[in-house]
This record gives C-alpha cells, sequence and structure tokens, in this order.
C-alpha cells in the first residue's frame, strides 16, 4: 500500500513538473497572445456620457447582456440583452456575441454590422433597438457626428454625407483618381489618421484634398492573376515631386464648400487640424516642406480667409507637430498646444490672440496622452513618462499653475479612459509580472475598485530568466534593454545569442508592460537554447529631442554605435558565444540589421532583415526629408546610409525578406539590393510573401517566424 501511495505521488509530481515545463509551439509564439493565450479582458468597458457610469457586457448562462455600473455606489443594472439586439438586428445577420456600442449621447449608443448601422434609444425599462442607417458596401472612412446624427464617409476618391433625414450629400465630384477627398494625407505622418473633420455641433464638414496627379506612379504587381496585373500607387520620393494638400469646409444647408486660403508653397504640410468650440474658425498648423518652421494660423471657416497667424516655431533640425489643439473647457479662446520646444515633449497654454499664458508640464520627461479633463478642477488627466521612460503613469495637473499630483499607485504602463466630468478614471495597466489589471480610480486618486485582475495565461509555460539591462552610449547616455537568458540556464556553457532591433524614430520597444519579455518568440527561441537581447539606442522614441535628434542627417550611424556597444556587453558576459551573435530587426530594423552586416562586417554571424530601406532616396518625402533633408541638401549623408554601394562587405549569412506589394519600403529596396549582390558575386538567401504589403500579418505570420527560425538554427 505504501508502495503504491509513493508511486502514485511520484507520478503525480511528474505531471506537475511537466505541466510547470510546457512549451510554446511556434503558433503559441506567434498568435498566442491573441488567441489561446489571450490575457483575460472585459468587453465594451465604456463611459457613458454625461454620466459617473460605465456599461460594460456581462456574461450569463443563457444570454449576453450591457450592464451599466454607477461610480462610486457601483449599482448595477441591465441596459440591454443580446436577445433583445437579435430580435431586430438578427432578422438580417447572424449574432453570437454583442456587437460593439459606440455612445452618441447619454440616453443613445449605437452599433453596426458591416455598414448596416442600428440606433440603441434608453428608456426607463432598458434600451430599444432599432434600424438607422444603411450605408454602401463600397464606403470606407466612416464618420458619425454625435449631435446632429449625421454620416460622412468615402467612396472611391469622394466624400459623401448623410443627413438625420437620410438624405445623401455628393460632397466632391472629382473625376480624377489622381485627386482624393476625406481620407488621410501626408502618408499619416504627423500624427495623422484621417480626414474628415465634423464641427463641434455638426453644422459643418471640414475635409482634407489631396491632389498627388503631379506624383510619379509606382507599379505594384498582383501576380494573383494571369496574366498578372499592375496597380499604380502614389509614390513621393525623398527630394522628388510631393502631393499637394488643402483643406475644405462643407456646409450642408447651401451645398457649398470652401477651401481654407493656406498659401504657398502647395507642397507644405498640413496639420493639427482644430476647429474653434464656436465652429467659427479653424485651426491649420502649416509645416513647411523642410520641416525647420512652423506657423499655426487661424482660418474663417464660412470664407476660407486667413485671419491670422498666432505664433511660429523653428528648430534647427526638424519640428514634428503630432496632436491637434485641445481647446479648455469653458474656454473658447484658449487652447492647450503640445510643443518640444524646450527638448521634451511638453503642454503649454494659449489664448487664441496666440499669447502663451503659461507652460503647463516641464521637466526631463514627456507627456504622452492628454486622456481627459476637468472644468471644475482646472486640470488635465495625462500619462507621462515622469516616472520612467519605461512606465507611462497617469498625472492630474493644473492647468493654470502646472500643480501635478499621480493618480494611479502602480508600477507598469497605464491607459486611461476618462469620464466626461473628469471626476473618475478606467485604467487598465500592466508590467512585468501583471498580466492586466483594470481598476475604476478616481481622479483625486482617493478612492478605488478593482474590475479585473487577470490571470497569468503563460502560467505552466517554461519561462526564461529576463533581466533590464543598462548600456551607456558613447556620449554617456543610458540606453535601456532586455537580456532574456536560456531556460535552464547553465552558467558554464556558452550561448549563442540573436539581438533583436528596430532602433528608429517614433518607436520605443522597451517597456514595463506583459509579457516582461515583449514578445513570446523571444521566449520560444529562450526555450530552444538562444540568448535575446533587445535594446532602443540614440534615435528612438520617448527620450527627448536631443536623444531622438541624434540620428539626424545621418540615419544609421549613431545608432549602430550604439548597437554595437550593446554587443560589447554581450561579450563581456562569460556565457555569451561572441562567434555565435546574430541579428534581426524589420523595416527600420531591416535597415539597421542589412546595414550591421555590410557597415561593420564580421560582428554578427548571421543576420535576417525584413522589409529594409536600401537606399532613403527611394523612401517617402515626409519621413525622409525630416531626418535626413533632401538628397540634394545632404549627398553625404544619404551615400553614407546607401547600403547598394556596400555589398561587397558582407560578411556571415543574411536572409532579406519581402512583401511583394510593399507600398512602404517599395520592393525595389531589395530587388536593387540583389542586383548588387549578383554584380559583385556576393551570396546572399532571399524570401518574398506575395500580396503582402510591409508586414506578413495572420496565420502567414507563423510561417515567416519559422523561417527566422530555422535561418538561425542553421547558422547559429
Amino acid at each position: 500500500m505504501i508502495r503504491f501511495l509513493l508511486l502514485v505521488i511520484s507520478i503525480s509530481f511528474s505531471a506537475l513538473t511537466f505541466a510547470q515545463q510546457k512549451q510554446f509551439t511556434m503558433d503559441d509564439a506567434v498568435l498566442g497572445l491573441g488567441t489561446n493565450l489571450a490575457r483575460e479582458d472585459i468587453k465594451q468597458l465604456n463611459w457613458i456620457p454625461g454620466e459617473n457610469a460605465f456599461t460594460r457586457t456581462v456574461k450569463t448562462s443563457k444570454d449576453e447582456a450591457i450592464v451599466r455600473f454607477m461610480v462610486p455606489s457601483m449599482a448595477a443594472d441591465t441596459l440591454l440583452r443580446l436577445s433583445e439586439v437579435q430580435n431586430t438586428a438578427g432578422k438580417k445577420y447572424p449574432l453570437r456575441s454583442m456587437p460593439a456600442l459606440e455612445w452618441l449621447s447619454t440616453n443613445v449608443a449605437s452599433f453596426s454590422i458591416g455598414n448596416h448601422y442600428f440606433l440603441c434609444q434608453r428608456s426607463k425599462t432598458g434600451m430599444e433597438v432599432k434600424e438607422w442607417m444603411q450605408l454602401p458596401d463600397e464606403a470606407e472612412n466612416i464618420h458619425i457626428e454625435n449631435t446632429t446624427r449625421r454620416f460622412a464617409y468615402t467612396k472611391a476618391n469622394n466624400l459623401f454625407m448623410v443627413d438625420a433625414e437620410g438624405r445623401t450629400h455628393t460632397v466632391t465630384k472629382d473625376a480624377d483618381p489622381g485627386i482624393l477627398n476625406g481620407k488621410s494625407v501626408h502618408r499619416d505622418e504627423f500624427g495623422i489618421d484621417g480626414g474628415i473633420f465634423f464641427s463641434p455641433r455638426g453644422n459643418y464638414l471640414a475635409f482634407y484634398r489631396m491632389d498627388q496627379r503631379m506624383v510619379e506612379n509606382y507599379p505594384l504587381i498582383n501576380w494573383n492573376v494571369t496574366p498578372a496585373s499592375v496597380h499604380f500607387t502614389k509614390y513621393p520620393f525623398a527630394g522628388r515631386t510631393s502631393h499637394e494638400v488643402t483643406l475644405g469646409v462643407y456646409n450642408p444647408s447651401d451645398g457649398k464648400i470652401v477651401f481654407l486660403e493656406t498659401g504657398t508653397p502647395k507642397d507644405h504640410y498640413l496639420t493639427c487640424v482644430t476647429w474653434s468650440p464656436d465652429e467659427k474658425f479653424i485651426f491649420v498648423a502649416i509645416l513647411n516642406r523642410e520641416q525647420n518652421h512652423l506657423w499655426l494660423n487661424q482660418y474663417n471657416a464660412q470664407t476660407g480667409a486667413f485671419v491670422k497667424t498666432l505664433f511660429e516655431e523653428t528648430d534647427a533640425k526638424y519640428v514634428h507637430p503630432q496632436h491637434s489643439l485641445t481647446f479648455i473647457p469653458g474656454k473658447s479662446d484658449q487652447f492647450i498646444w503640445w510643443s518640444q520646444r524646450d527638448g521634451f515633449m511638453h503642454l503649454y497654454r494659449y489664448n487664441t490672440s496666440g499669447k502663451l499664458l503659461n507652460q503647463i508640464t516641464k521637466g526631463p520627461w514627456v507627456v504622452t496622452e492628454i486622456a481627459g479633463k476637468s472644468e471644475k478642477k482646472k486640470t488635465l488627466l495625462i500619462t507621462t513618462t515622469k516616472d520612467s521612460p519605461l512606465d507611462r503613469h497617469i498625472y492630474s495637473v493644473n492647468w493654470e499653475n502646472g500643480k501635478m499630483q499621480r493618480v494611479d499607485t502602480d508600477p507598469g504602463t497605464h491607459l486611461a479612459a476618462v469620464n466626461n466630468n473628469g471626476d473618475y478614471i478606467i485604467d487598465r495597466w500592466s508590467n512585468g509580472t501583471a498580466p492586466r489589471v483594470i481598476d475604476v480610480i478616481s481622479a483625486s486618486g482617493s478612492w478605488k475598485k478593482n474590475l479585473l485582475t487577470a490571470k497569468d495565461p503563460l502560467a505552466g509555460y517554461q519561462r526564461p530568466k529576463i533581466e533590464n539591462v543598462t548600456v551607456k552610449a558613447e556620449d554617456g547616455t543610458p540606453l535601456y534593454g532586455k537580456l532574456i537568458y536560456p531556460v535552464n540556464f547553465d552558467q558554464d556553457r556558452k550561448y549563442p545569442v540573436i539581438v533583436y532591433l528596430y532602433n528608429g524614430p517614433n518607436v520605443q520597444i522597451i517597456s514595463n508592460t506583459f509579457p516582461a519579455s515583449g514578445n513570446l518568440w523571444y521566449e520560444y527561441m529562450a526555450q530552444h537554447g538562444y540568448i535575446i537581447f533587445t535594446m532602443d539606442g540614440r534615435g528612438s522614441s520617448n527620450r527627448g529631442t536631443k536623444f531622438e535628434q541624434a540620428t539626424f542627417r545621418n540615419l544609421g550611424t549613431v545608432e549602430m554605435e550604439d548597437q554595437l556597444k550593446g554587443v560589447d556587453y554581450l561579450k563581456s558576459l562569460p556565457f555569451v558565444d561572441a562567434a555565435r551573435i546574430g541579428v534581426h530587426g524589420w523595416s527600420y530594423g531591416g535597415f539597421m540589421t542589412t546595414s550591421l552586416m555590410l557597415r561593420h562586417p564580421g560582428v554578427f554571424k548571421c543576420a535576417v532583415a525584413g522589409g529594409p530601406v536600401m537606399d532613403w532616396k527611394m523612401y517617402e518625402v515626409m519621413y525622409t526629408e525630416r531626418y535626413m533633408d533632401t538628397p540634394q541638401e545632404n549627398p553625404e549623408g544619404y551615400e553614407n546610409a546607401n547600403l547598394l554601394t556596400k555589398v561587397k562587405n558582407l560578411k556571415g549569412k543574411l536572409l532579406l525578406i519581402h512583401g511583394t506589394i510593399d507600398s512602404t519600403v517599395v520592393w525595389q529596396h531589395s530587388i536593387n539590393f540583389l542586383k548588387e549582390c549578383v554584380d559583385n558575386r556576393v551570396q546572399v538567401d532571399y524570401f518574398v510573401y506575395p500580396g503582402y504589403e510591409h508586414n506578413v500579418r495572420g496565420r502567414d505570420r507563423v510561417h515567416l517566424m519559422q523561417k527566422i527560425t530555422d535561418y538561425f538554427d542553421q547558422n547559429l
């Protein structure tokens, strides 16, 4: 009997040990955090406009419901059940779960299934669901104006509006496909993510009009048909002809459009588009093509006439506007302006005469978001890097005296959703050990209610040790990175290393989030005997302009110096095999990877570069000219960064990967590189993903990461 019990205990212990030692599959490593290993979450967690209340989806044994919770009492009542939605929308569409609701006002919400929209009207007993609007199947960039219940959308290259009575207004009628209306412009630079701007009360519709007929055609080939077909896109190369953008204002009452008199040269950039609260004016930050001079201009929305320049900003390297104006609640003549003029992204309060009233935030850190505001307390709710460049914390700041108070209490990366009056915050956060926590907190920080503390979806898996690392750049600047150890680490062994990098502008890859590694593929590789090292060097984001502008006019130089400091650190570790170091990156990281192999040959044994820029003269105007000036102005910088002229330097193994319809880093970059390899009798490995643009996503990404893994297995 004792022997039997010992056997049972032994088997149970072995089973437990096995469960704890479970390894990731490649599917887990690539797709797991979005599928079988996804963190617990709360669906449809949204504030109700005008109430200290939020809604969320709650599942019951028979149904799913939208439930309202009053704050701070947390009293709950059911507003809408899935069965009620199915009674209306289910007649045309099969619904197995509650569609996503968007609150239009305190008592009205909407949801859509495709381009079919439904209204949900609150009553004393719940919500009544009714059909609302059916937009054309081809409608894109759909915007709903909450007050007037008007819709705006684009179809092909034109803009349309549907009024509350259901009448469709054809706003623009441009026959030439080279003119785009109502769409994002300037290739989504400058924080631009759309081209439709309803006025605050919904009476007018402003929109971008981009004329790109003068821009060169660039062919993208569709290989899915026989013979293959060609689609031409407009691609403005650095130093060459760019597009011209204007801003139109449509008045639905008379059907007329006026265009703002934004002047010349016409290839300047129109950014930070903002309506005045009274709908009389539109503010536009005009940035010259050189991107070193900005004018914040005011225009008459009725006539399009230029009114005045409120102020100007200049910088010897570049000005980088990314945010529209935020008007002070109850003050139609005061607004918040974002600027890096003191070396860090901070907030400034101006009046509409152009007078600076005060700098609201200040210090060697950056503001990353304005999440909400309180008119009563004269405060903004913001997220910042004040405590650490690796964290994001929520602060309340008085817009008159700059007094700041941290609202959250836990280390990590916090995302704030603030209710209308600025009294309460839904705080979503995580850190290296907390997968996801959702709290409701008061803006004063005096009250908190936990809604979710997610279980660790990776519990039971074989996890590596992860160590935060700080490396010093040549000038003494601290650079933050992560060292991921092989599982079952043996300090007496020598391990191969994979350096993963990006190190380009506007991106930060090292942060205090879950999982601590930052990527399950890193952990997969650690399970298979690799050390992974990743680090943000100078040129990357959220460290101030001195840090970010260190690469100006010489992309791929200072960043490589920093990454090589990381390699020096790796080589100082007794368990690193200095003869077996590989490097991998995508996009700017692909450029960095290829640069390291050609400009510092012999450091890395092998490399995988995805979607790499090979010659900055073949990249787009807005991004490239900001960081490099034009090829005509900076020929030496472009030549130093040109990888097509350095093919002969290659030592070690290099795999290049590219999507065949990449309209960001066009396929010609790697095709030209291959031609140089052939001409110089240099062997290189190459793989393309047919039909993919700049990134390989979905199920096919598993194939991509397996190919990359196999390459390192074969060569490291």
